[in-house]
């Protein structure tokens, strides 16, 4: 997501750039970071003293924002519906992996459990002696 090297430990979301910084990378200017804080429309991170903390994550979304915005032409209630529906999709997507897993993870252990059946099965069969015989059947007369 970035050329940036992450301090040890740290990673794209980790809050590290302070308002000034972050309106940098961002192309936005700092009151405009603040405006969309207090829409919910991009969340940094706080410190212990309230300040501000964007993360690389954080900084990417106010990428996508001013595109929406600017090349688009969608309003912020737009971006916001937007953004909300890219986290339920991506929530979405990670629930269908995690079903995805559980169900070959099911269904390795069924067949497991088939085949031990089966095997079972093998070592309870007596061996019949194959012959061929013709009966003739007379009932008796009264």
């Amino acid at each position: 997501m970035s050329g940036f090297p992450f301090p040890p430990g740290a990673d794209e979301d980790t809050p590290v750039f302070v308002i000034s910084v972050a309106a940098e990378l961002s192309g936005l200017h700092a009151q405009t970071l603040r405006g969309y804080d207090r829409m919910g429309l991009v969340s940094p991170g706080r410190t212990s003293g309230g300040g501000r903390r964007y993360s690389m994550r954080d900084i990417a979304l106010l990428r996508e924002v001013q595109r929406l915005s600017q090349e688009q032409g969608v309003n912020l209630a737009g971006i916001k519906r937007i953004i909300e529906l890219e986290h339920e999709a991506d929530a979405l997507r990670t629930r269908v992996a995690e079903l995805t897993e559980e169900l070959a993870a099911v269904h390795a252990a069924a067949e497991q459990a088939a085949a031990a059946i089966h095997r079972s099965y093998r070592n309870e069969l007596v061996p019949v002696r194959q012959q061929t015989a013709l009966v003739v059947w007379r009932p008796k007369k009264r």
